[in-house]
């Protein structure tokens, strides 16, 4: 139990596409991770700072935009942060304050394009590294570009153990945004570089997403932690669409949770959590990685280069 660290992975959301309120709230719920649950490292939902603008379609058809799409989109171009900005700023000096290393999505504004992306912040370096989305999802593509294989990384992070605190932990963290789990070859890229903690943002909030983080976690012998957003109708401005404008509810659900951590043998340790603002929190023991190893190594023992081989290109 040595080389363990404590995780925590917060379900909340952006607070009606304000910046200023949903800084304040990633700081609440960092301070309280950490002062509540002692935790080191905290994984924040998909597009936390900027929002996820569910049920939107920017008045896109096929072979036509109309002005109202476009001014849709350009409040929502205002709601993005640069990286880097003031807004990287508050959140690395928030790490900094609290001890905590932060993975949490932002929808990233770079000149005249949307990312989905996740960003690492180190309460030492501050912001270390970031990862665009590879592939938007359905009509995410009307709004966000596509990152490409420079923002892969996984980063080597060393932890004061929870346990022993004279020892440190070392470990790997990466992050891998909501759909783009079901891409085999960007989880087997992860794997091949070694993520131990496989991060992963996410606003799909359906019950299967359990079974997919399950089957992640025990294929890449990795503990995975997903955040998911909550969100109900009073979490977005008044004007903003819904599933059914007849009947708007401000307590109508638009995002529904169920954030999860899971041991590399694919055990749930915590959640999934269906309640509209939680922390759970768990306790990682990296050698249970090695543990799953020892049966199944599949960028290892449980390969065969002979047959295939991953090809991965990670220029700009």
């Amino acid at each position: 139990m040595a080389n363990t660290i404590r995780a925590s992975v917060i379900q909340s959301c952006t607070a009606r596409f304000n910046l200023s309120e949903t800084l304040d709230k990633f700081e609440n719920l960092t301070r309280l991770a950490k002062e509540r649950d002692g935790s080191q490292l905290v994984v924040f939902p998909e597009g936390f700072i900027g929002g996820y603008p569910k049920w939107s379609t920017f008045s896109c058809f096929v072979g036509e935009r109309i002005s109202e799409g476009r001014d849709e989109f350009v409040k929502y171009y205002n709601a993005a942060v640069e990286i880097p900005s003031p807004a990287i700023d508050r959140i690395a000096e928030v790490s900094k304050a609290t001890g905590v290393f932060v993975v949490m999505g932002v929808i990233e504004r770079d000149i005249g394009t949307l990312y989905c992306t996740a960003i690492f912040v180190d309460p030492v370096e501050g912001l270390v590294a970031k990862h665009r989305k590879l592939l938007p999802t359905a009509c995410e593509r009307f709004i966000w570009g596509q990152g490409d294989g420079s923002t892969l990384p996984v980063i080597a992070k060393k932890f004061q153990s929870f346990v022993e605190p004279t020892r440190t932990v070392e470990t790997k963290i990466s992050a891998t945004i909501c759909w783009e789990n079901f891409m085999p070859l960007l989880r087997t890229y992860y794997y091949s570089l070694g993520t131990q903690i496989y991060c992963a943002p996410t606003v799909d909030s359906r019950e299967s997403w359990e079974s997919s983080m399950r089957h992640i976690a025990f294929e890449g012998r990795c503990f995975v932690l997903s955040a998911c957003q909550f969100a109900t109708e009073k979490d977005y401005p008044p004007d903003h669409p819904v599933a059914d404008a007849s009947n708007r509810n401000p307590d109508n659900v638009m995002i529904n949770g169920g954030s999860l951590i899971v041991s590399p043998l694919g055990k749930v340790l915590a959640g999934p959590t269906r309640k509209p603002e939680d922390i759970l929190t768990a306790d990682l023991d990296l050698d249970d990685v090695v543990r799953g190893k020892f049966d199944l190594d599949t960028v290892g023992h449980y390969s065969r280069p002979d047959v295939f081989q991953l090809k991965a290109n990670i220029s700009p």
